[in-house]
């Protein structure tokens, strides 16, 4: 049954923009369900940003077409705006409130009066984990305590459609988590998420599809486990126990593998990269059965910069670009 575009919640097609003479989004089509997360995955500079701001109807579109839960982004910006939410790179919260303080101001704008406006407040305070901090000032918040409260501050009236910017950017492992599990709960109760990110881990976790970005364009699209077969399943990291194997094992490798063995700077550790995940599970254990008893291993996933490596040719570039500079409020 072919799909409609009233069957997905963002629908575009040749979208661009420019900023004098750098094309900051060049041509990019995107196909979004509803109820999943989506994960435009590319370094600083590749034109996520600038792509969120146009299909949240902040920036107009030089080009191209988009609907966006079934409305015309370029003739119903307005009602639009009334059914997303967007939560941009940086905190959008007053530092000098209290988080209450913050949810209940945002609430009051947003049409809660009296105890509706304290009970929506609390109840995201509870929902984010920050009940605690309620009375604290959000200056005094740690990074991933500001992060969740601004994504709860997005959720005052609950949108069908949320934007995140880039929600994880400098937060340490912990609060990482913590705001993926916001964002699997969010789409759990049926709302459609727009990631933008720069961590394949991040894309890899949330994500049911993704779109890599570089330069404008989309240069790959697909699932997490597509996307990474393009690139290659990844490396094989192996320490023997005995240093005098490692010749005859890099020998005995390349063979198993038809790949070329690293010997890396510690004595006993080679390194190879593979494709067939199952091939070199095999070679794993046949390395013990052919006498090359091992200390340890790891299988890598390929990380950001081997998939833009291996789709463009060049690294990513982690310095930001005009599209940061001119979209970013």
């Amino acid at each position: 049954m072919n799909t409609q575009p009233s069957d997905w919640a963002i629908d575009v097609h040749g979208l661009s923009k420019r900023f004098g003479p750098t094309r900051a989004v060049n041509g990019i089509d995107l196909a979004v369900r509803p109820g999943r997360v989506y994960g435009l995955l590319g370094p600083n500079g590749a034109g996520k940003t600038t792509t969120v701001r146009m299909l949240a109807t902040l920036l107009q579109p030089d080009a191209g077409d988009a609907r966006v839960l079934g409305l015309d982004l370029h003739r119903d910006a307005h009602r639009i705006r009334q059914r997303i939410s967007l939560t941009g790179q940086f905190a959008s919260v007053d530092e000098d409130l209290t988080g209450l303080e913050n949810l209940r101001l945002l609430a009051m704008l947003l049409g809660f009066r009296g105890k509706a406006g304290r009970k929506r407040a609390g109840d995201l305070l509870d929902a984010f984990d920050l009940a605690q901090a309620a009375d604290k000032q959000v200056k005094h918040y740690s990074g991933g305590m500001r992060r969740r409260l601004d994504i709860a501050s997005s959720l005052i009236v609950p949108p069908e459609l949320l934007f995140l910017d880039e929600p994880t950017t400098g937060l340490d492992p912990r609060s990482r988590n913590q705001v993926w599990d916001i964002v699997r709960a969010l789409t759990d109760a049926g709302t459609t998420v727009l990631l933008t990110t720069q961590y394949l881990e991040e894309a890899d976790q949330l994500a049911e599809r993704i779109a890599v970005i570089d330069h404008g364009r989309v240069i790959a699209e697909g699932t997490s486990s597509e996307l990474k077969r393009m690139v290659g399943s990844g490396t094989l990291r192996l320490r023997l126990q005995r240093p005098e194997d490692r010749p005859r094992a890099q020998t005995w490798l390349t063979q198993a593998l038809e790949a070329s063995v690293t010997l890396e700077a510690e004595p006993t550790s080679l390194s190879v990269q593979f494709s067939d995940t199952h091939k070199a599970t095999e070679a794993l254990a046949g390395l013990s059965q052919a006498g090359f008893p091992l200390a340890s291993f790891s299988m890598d996933q390929p990380s950001l910069d081997e998939v833009f490596l291996a789709l463009t040719g060049h690294h990513s570039d982690p310095e930001p670009h005009r599209d940061e500079v001119e979209t970013t409020p």
